[in-house]
């Protein structure tokens, strides 16, 4: 099979894109998948996505992780299927696209900055260490000092593959605060089982857990390797947040076709 792609990223994550409207890669399987995503062998990616038609939305947005398995929501996967949708014709003041969690608005502002709404959030599991919540996708959020110095890999990976994870698997996020509405975040994601530049769900859950308001409106600025994105919520208490946006840039690398 002839798969012609498209190569986006968001802040450093990055995935492959399939235009496939007209039902071309309903076949691929999960060994086609890792090809592609394969840094050595393949386009390289951390997840490949494909946007499909749908009937209650502007179009469907299927997610794969680099591992080949199909996936929960990707945040930024999600901004970068917009930009592409808008390369492709859609043109929306307010897109509505469908995805693994349900529907989600988004919107494109100036400089290719997207701006997606979250799923809200009503359940917080605080462990006084680290806490845990889904942002569209599980997350385990440890507030830590000097997270640039952490052995991510090593760390992360213990965590994800400890008894209580290991079979579904956790992402795992090392959160560092830089100031009252400001933080630093690294990743750990599971599917790719290594530190990503970005995790939009991630920063996500971090900018939650890290709310300078007790309640009303957050803002909170995000730095993570791969560059800077911001989270603005409406914190109702403790476990419940609502009107979620995550707001970064999202751009095309470049196309292609590859032989799967």
């Amino acid at each position: 099979m002839v798969v012609d792609f498209f190569k986006y990223q968001g802040t450093g994550n990055d995935f492959i894109i399939l235009d496939n409207r007209k039902g071309h890669y309903d076949q691929l399987n999960d060994k086609q998948v890792r090809l592609m995503c394969d840094r050595h062998f393949g386009v390289g990616a951390d997840g490949l996505m494909m946007l499909s038609d749908s009937d209650m939305s502007d179009f469907e947005m299927t997610y794969y992780n680099a591992d080949g398995k199909s996936s929960s929501l990707c945040g930024n996967g999600s901004r970068c299927i917009v930009r592409f949708a808008e390369m492709l014709g859609i043109h929306k003041d307010t897109y509505l696209f469908k995805a693994s969690d349900g529907l989600h608005k988004a919107e494109i502002g100036p400089n290719g900055i997207v701006k997606l709404k979250m799923n809200n959030v009503n359940e917080v599991e605080n462990h006084f260490e680290y806490y845990l919540l889904n942002t569209g996708s599980p997350h385990y959020v440890k507030p830590s000092a000097e997270v640039k110095n952490l052995n991510i890999v090593d760390l992360g990976r213990a965590i994800r593959h400890s008894h209580r994870y290991a079979k579904e698997g956790i992402n795992v996020n090392f959160v560092e605060e830089l100031a009252s509405d400001e933080i630093f975040v690294r990743t750990y994601e599971r599917g790719v089982e290594n530190e990503t530049l970005s995790c939009g769900t991630g920063v996500t859950a971090s900018a939650l857990i890290s709310a300078h308001n007790d309640y009303g409106f957050n803002r909170v600025e995000v730095h993570t390797p791969g560059g800077r994105l911001s989270v603005e919520f409406d914190k109702m208490d403790a476990d419940h947040y609502k009107n979620i946006w995550l707001s970064g840039p999202a751009d095309m690398v470049y196309k292609g076709q590859i032989s799967v």
